[in-house]
């Protein structure tokens, strides 16, 4: 159960917005519900969320392996189940998501993935990326896609302690 209760959408303040997400997200889900405490808080996760998965020139399934791979290391179910389906319909694999715990070890991963899936698990668990690892993901992307690789990484880091600062999860009444 979450800390805090989820906002009331149906609240004048908020339910404009509300609106909105439901237009571009297809429902309000709890991440969101959560967020419309407030609203401007909410509006600009949103307008940057969108231009994280929407906007982005990365492909989505190297987009969802990031963000996958950030919910298994910071321990994020609701991420996880948000994105699995999705992770799914962009072209990742049923084993390269039963082999995101253990990746190293895995040989489901072009070196391209393992690449990225380094980069992740430095920029998540020790913030400061070592040139080695940096030039090893570099060597695969422009410059524009790797400012989007390492958005997208810190955005879904960001995302994943939010839900678990405030035990958001995906079994909660709404």
């Amino acid at each position: 159960m979450a800390r805090i209760a989820y906002a009331n959408l149906d609240s004048p303040t908020i339910a404009p917005l509300a609106q909105r997400i439901t237009q571009e997200r297809g429902s309000v889900l709890h991440l969101y519900q959560m967020l419309l405490h407030s609203p401007n808080i909410a509006e600009g996760w949103l307008s940057y969320l969108t231009a994280i998965r929407q906007k982005s020139s990365l492909t989505g399934s190297l987009r969802e392996l990031v963000i996958m791979r950030v919910a298994v290391l910071n321990g994020a179910p609701y991420e996880a189940d948000q994105h699995a389906p999705i992770a799914l319909a962009e072209g990742i694999s049923q084993p390269q998501l039963d082999a995101l715990a253990d990746w190293e070890s895995s040989t489901v991963f072009s070196q391209q993935q393992r690449d990225v899936l380094t980069y992740t698990d430095v920029m998540t668990q020790k913030v400061q990326v070592p040139d080695s690892v940096f030039q090893a993901v570099a060597q695969h992307f422009s410059e524009k896609e790797i400012i989007e690789l390492t958005a997208t990484i810190a955005a879904y880091n960001m995302v994943s302690r939010f839900l678990e600062a405030l035990q958001v999860h995906s079994s909660d009444a709404r």
